[in-house]
């Protein structure tokens, strides 16, 4: 049986490192000039009201505008890049592609863009029970070449290939593939690509990113693109370069068990760089108290009187999203006295304690779940899909909570600044020349 092959290469100019990284992968030999092409980047998140560093987060623009580039020049005319970003409930997406330059290629070369969350959804059936709104684009094009981001991930432990394209399903379909029992995400979202045509996977590995998806991870110059027409193949070799064997990743043994793929990566073919000449642990995880009651950071500042569960795989995008600004807000508030026995539970499982005198039930799913707890002593409700952080300050400022949301500005600020004048981080790279 022919090996399927994964190319590594080490970037030094975007669009020849590009070039070679599609050679040895022979990435463009499943594509045909007169196929109707979708490129899908990683877009997870993206913010116009306060600062927002890309680094490690979003598929970079220079290597979408060599990919495109390199396709035309090769023939293909019908391209189109699209995305469903999270927006907390805002249509970003025209306004999105304008500032990562995508317009510049739509002028340019005729591509098309694509907001999926303002285009149209297909319910689509796998015919055993599990059914998902996909974007009617994907399901329509003939090729798929799949463009995330060499990340890790704070539920799923990489974020790579095959979790990009949870991008493609709508907020409804998204929160069904944060259940319980056999929806828990690791195993609905590699569902995903079953009905997808996904010809060939490019891994933007200029950054990647500790504790992701978002922002508020740490990220790293890498200068790398990882290459395969296989995606299971392509995921494989990216979660070894930053330190993770498909058995520590519980959708790619998911994924591997239903597909019949060998875990072992022996049984691929790597081309150009060695995986040991780059192979670096990337950790994706949050650090919290043995007693679950929150950040280890909010334990060694003596906060007491607080408990926040940690997050698990039932809390969804949107939510996530706004889960480290809520831990901010939270230790605004902190003003060297102990909270007043609080608790803080999230997503579709978590259930609040009768041992506390308040409960703050963080989003629509924690709202829903504990609506009928009979362990409840007063509930605080923080309705939203996600909640509104500003509201969120207010009905705890009501409950003699005084959270400052200046103080998540100048985060907000810190995470952005902190790359500044460091050697590599250059933000021209989500610009299109």
């Amino acid at each position: 049986m022919e090996k399927a092959t994964v190319s590594i290469v080490k970037v030094t100019d975007v669009y020849d490192s590009l070039q070679e990284s599609l050679r040895l992968s022979d990435g463009l030999a499943g594509l045909n000039v007169n196929d109707r092409i979708l490129i899908k980047p990683n877009i997870v998140s993206w913010d116009f009201d306060l600062p927002f560093p890309p680094f490690g987060v979003v598929t970079t623009s220079v290597v979408m505008s060599a990919l495109v580039r390199i396709l035309v020049e090769h023939g293909f005319k019908d391209l189109t890049i699209g995305e469903g970003a999270v927006t907390n409930g805002k249509s970003l997406g025209d306004a999105v592609f304008e500032a990562l330059g995508y317009k510049k290629l739509q002028e340019r070369y005729g591509v098309k863009l694509v907001d999926f969350n303002q285009d149209e959804f297909v319910t689509t059936d796998y015919g055993d029970g599990f059914k998902i709104d996909i974007a009617k684009k994907a399901l329509e094009a003939d090729k798929i070449i799949n463009v995330p981001v060499l990340k890790s991930h704070n539920q799923a432990k990489v974020s790579l290939g095959i979790k990009n394209l949870k991008g493609c399903i709508n907020k409804k379909s998204k929160q069904f593939c944060h259940g319980l029992g056999d929806g828990e995400l690791s195993s609905t979202f590699p569902r995903i690509i079953e009905k997808l045509p996904v010809a060939l996977t490019i891994i933007d590995g200029l950054y990647t990113l500790e504790k992701g998806p978002g922002p508020t991870g740490k990220a790293f110059r890498k200068d790398l693109l990882i290459a395969s027409r296989d995606p299971f193949a392509c995921d494989l070799v990216g979660a070894a370069i930053i330190g993770y064997k498909a058995e520590e990743v519980v959708h790619l043994t998911n994924y591997a068990k239903r597909h019949g793929y060998s875990l072992e990566l022996a049984d691929y073919e790597v081309k150009g760089e060695r995986i040991a000449d780059h192979q670096q642990y990337v950790n994706y995880d949050w650090e919290w108290t043995e007693e679950d009651t929150g950040p280890a950071g909010f334990k060694k500042r003596g906060i007491t009187g607080l408990a926040i569960r940690k997050y698990d795989s039932s809390l969804c995008t949107g939510c996530s999203a706004q889960y480290n600004p809520m831990l901010i807000l939270f230790s605004s508030a902190y003003k060297g006295k102990p909270f007043p026995n609080v608790e803080v539970v999230t997503g579709k499982k978590q259930l609040a304690s009768s041992s506390f005198d308040y409960s703050v039930l963080f989003g629509k799913c924690a709202c829903h779940l504990n609506k009928d707890n009979p362990s409840l002593t007063k509930a605080i409700p923080i309705w939203g899909c996600p909640p509104d952080m500003e509201k969120l300050v207010e009905v705890l400022a009501k409950e003699g909570i005084e959270c400052d949301y200046k103080e998540y500005v100048r985060f907000r600020h810190y995470l952005f600044d902190r790359y500044k004048n460091v050697e590599g981080f250059r933000l021209a790279d989500w610009s299109v020349e």
